[in-house]
């Protein structure tokens, strides 16, 4: 079968390294990517091994029909033609939840919605012999893309999206998509060999993703898709494939995780999240609200404190003398505060580079003039969407420590994406 896996835009590498490593037989291969977007061929222990298994993904749907079409006869002909009987029981409705268009002579969104399900339901009321869909109750979730004349008729598998992964009872004030945290951390380059530290933790979610990297958890291990409703669910395969990813949870490697936060209600927030995470892995269902968390060593340590005071941990499981990685999603001056309170924490976080000496530095952040407030070019930077939000990902290697900047050309603002070559 042909699927289709969503996720932030300019994640799409990451997404298709995580498909291809992801175990089993036959291997997924992956057919094409676009913008936010990864298609790939796979088998039914395939597709829910991606549901459960991938980290950056927001959905994972099954393509039903791809076809040519420039003008609404041949798209009402295309949906005609999908074989939706063998996917959406009877007793189900269907709903057109999403339509995108990209260089297409079909661009009118509500009609493309209204053809495409008058076509779908009519095929079903045909093949069920019913009048009509249920318009209560469950309903099928068909997104369509159409691209260059090209349609594409998806059928949703997550239900729910996969960024929920089930720890997060509480997101904070301006909070991290769970899939966009994994996705930053993969991209940073990071391995839970290294040390990792957050001095902007929030509600802890770059620690969270990062616990279940090392304990080689699934994040979507615990959780119910859309799929079991579908004809195409098999429940035998879905637990086989759960039970195989369960075995491969492991506590008893050593993982140095921590971070910090000035905001001691995040912090609680962000040590209650990890502990709910490990609920999930455990196979508990994870209480809500704040907790009364006990340190295990396998969990994030999560401290209050202001990121201008942070210091690689000191001790027994410290990270002295080591090189390690600072992934961070500071204050955004839009959510949080203003604008030039976020651009002051900017220009604090300079001091990162001296109190964490060999360490990598990884920032996401909104404001694409970062680099100008931390007072140094990144070593690399791509654009990336957190939910509805854009966003830049700037990464320092060790020893590209702050300094003055100085403008590449005449009306050029440094630190600006776009404006410098190899970016």
């Amino acid at each position: 079968m042909t699927l289709v896996a969503l996720c932030a835009a300019g994640a799409e590498k990451v997404l298709s390294n995580e498909l291809r490593k992801l175990d089993g037989e036959p291997a997924i291969r992956i057919v094409d990517s676009g913008f936010g977007r990864v298609r790939f061929e796979t088998d039914l222990a395939g597709i829910y091994r991606s549901l459960m298994a991938l980290r950056s993904a927001d959905r994972v749907l099954l393509e039903a029909a791809f076809f040519p079409a420039g003008d609404f006869d041949a798209l009402f002909k295309g949906a005609s033609a999908a074989p939706w009987e063998a996917y959406i029981p009877a007793g189900m409705g269907l709903r057109v939840s999403r339509v995108r268009v990209n260089r297409s002579r079909l661009a009118a969104v509500t009609s493309i919605q209204a053809v495409v399900h008058k076509a779908a339901a009519g095929r079903l009321c045909g093949k069920q012999g019913v009048e009509r869909l249920p318009e209560q109750g469950p309903q099928a979730e068909i997104r369509v893309y159409v691209e260059k004349d090209s349609v594409s008729l998806l059928l949703d598998l997550s239900g729910e999206p996969l960024f929920r992964r089930g720890y997060r009872t509480e997101g904070g004030i301006a909070p991290l998509r769970e899939t966009t945290a994994a996705a930053i951390l993969l991209l940073s380059g990071w391995k839970r060999k290294f040390p990792l530290y957050d001095p902007f933790c929030g509600a802890g979610t770059i620690l969270v993703e990062a616990a279940m990297y090392a304990w080689d958890m699934a994040p979507g291990i615990r959780r119910r898709f859309a799929l079991s409703d579908l004809l195409v669910a098999d429940r035998d395969i879905e637990e086989a494939v759960r039970e195989e990813l369960v075995k491969k949870i492991n506590f008893e490697r050593t993982i140095r995780i921590a971070g910090s936060d000035a905001d001691g209600r995040s912090v609680a927030m962000a040590k209650s999240n990890a502990e709910r995470a490990y609920d999930l892995a455990c196979g508990r269902p994870p209480a809500k609200g704040a907790r009364s968390v006990v340190r295990f060593p396998f969990l994030p340590d999560i401290r209050t404190l202001e990121a201008k005071d942070a210091l690689p941990p000191q001790g027994e499981g410290g990270f002295e003398d080591s090189s390690g990685f600072i992934v961070t999603n500071p204050p955004y001056g839009r959510r949080l505060g203003d604008t030039a309170e976020a651009e002051k924490t900017y220009g604090e976080m300079a001091g990162l580079p001296r109190r964490f000496p060999g360490w990598k530095l990884a920032v996401i952040s909104d404001n694409p003039g970062f680099e100008s407030f931390f007072g140094s070019k990144a070593s690399s930077c791509r654009e990336i969407t957190n939910g509805a939000f854009p966003a830049y990902f700037f990464q320092y290697d060790p020893g590209n420590r702050p300094g003055p900047l100085v403008p590449e050309g005449p009306g050029q603002r440094p630190g600006v994406p776009g404006q410098r070559s190899g970016r």
